[in-house]
C-alpha cells in the first residue's frame, strides 16, 4: 500500500515563496564580487556573493521531491521561476541598477535545466541512503547551473543579448589570476568567477545536507515518489 502525500495549496504556497525569494536574491547578489583579500588570493576575482543563497534552491527542491514527490517539485521549480524572474524585471523597469535582462535570461536558463535535472536525478535515487539524493542531484544541478548562467551572463559570446536591449556590454571576458591566486596562470575573469562559485555552492550543498535531515525528520516523506 502506498503512502501518498498531497501537495495542498497552502505546501504550494510556502515552496514557491521560498524558491522566488532565493532565486531573486541570488540574482541580485550575483552582481556582487566579495571583495575580499584572504591568504592573499583576491576573493573579487573569484567569489560573488550569490554563492551562498544559490544552494538554497536546491534544498527546497529536493525537500518537495521527497516529500510529494518529483511532480509536485517540477510545479515548484517552473512556479518559481516565473514568479523570480517576472518580479525582477518589473523591479528592473523602474530601477534598472536592479539587475539587467542578460542576468535574468541566463538566471532563467541555468535554473530550469539544471533544477528539472535535480528533481530527475533525485526521483531516480530517491531508494538510495537519504543522503545520497539530494547530494548527487545538488552537485550535478550546481555543475550544469554555473556553467549555464556564467556563460550566459557574463562571457563575451553573449554579448549580443545587451545590446538587444540597448544596455553596456556586462561581459566579464578580461583576463585575471584564476581563482585571485596570481602568478602567471590567468583566465578570464568569468571563468574565475564560475570555478569560485562552483566551489562555494558545492561546500554550501554539503553543509545543506544537515537542515535537509533535520526537517525530513520533522515531516516525514513520501514513500513512493509519485502524488496523488
Amino acid at each position: 500500500m502506498t503512502d501518498t502525500r498531497s501537495f495542498s495549496a497552502g505546501h504550494h504556497a510556502i515552496a514557491i515563496l521560498a524558491m522566488a525569494l532565493v532565486v531573486a536574491a541570488s540574482n541580485y547578489l550575483v552582481q556582487f564580487p566579495v571583495e575580499h583579500v584572504v591568504g592573499g588570493v583576491n576573493l573579487a576575482d573569484t567569489l560573488t556573493w550569490g554563492a551562498f543563497t544559490y544552494p538554497i534552491a536546491f534544498l527546497v527542491t529536493d525537500l518537495t521531491n521527497r516529500r510529494f514527490g518529483p511532480s509536485a517539485a517540477r510545479k515548484v521549480v517552473i512556479t518559481g521561476f516565473l514568479l523570480a524572474i517576472v518580479v525582477p524585471m518589473i523591479f528592473w523597469v523602474f530601477n534598472e541598477a536592479f539587475t539587467t535582462p542578460r542576468i535574468l535570461i541566463a538566471s532563467g536558463t541555468a535554473f530550469l535545466v539544471a533544477q528539472l535535472l535535480d528533481v530527475t536525478i533525485f526521483d531516480k535515487l530517491r531508494r538510495m541512503t537519504w543522503w545520497k539524493a539530494p547530494m548527487a542531484s545538488s552537485l550535478i544541478g550546481s555543475v550544469i547551473d554555473t556553467l549555464l548562467f556564467f556563460g550566459i551572463a557574463f562571457s563575451a559570446s553573449f554579448a549580443f543579448v545587451d545590446a538587444l536591449f540597448g544596455m553596456e556590454d556586462g561581459s566579464l571576458a578580461f583576463p585575471v589570476p584564476f581563482l585571485g591566486i596570481g602568478g602567471e596562470t590567468e583566465t578570464l575573469l568569468w571563468v574565475s568567477l564560475a570555478a569560485g562559485d562552483l566551489v562555494v555552492k558545492i561546500l554550501v550543498a554539503l553543509a545543506l545536507l544537515a537542515p535537509y535531515r533535520i526537517i525530513l525528520n520533522v515531516f516525514q516523506p513520501t514513500p513512493n515518489g509519485s502524488t496523488a
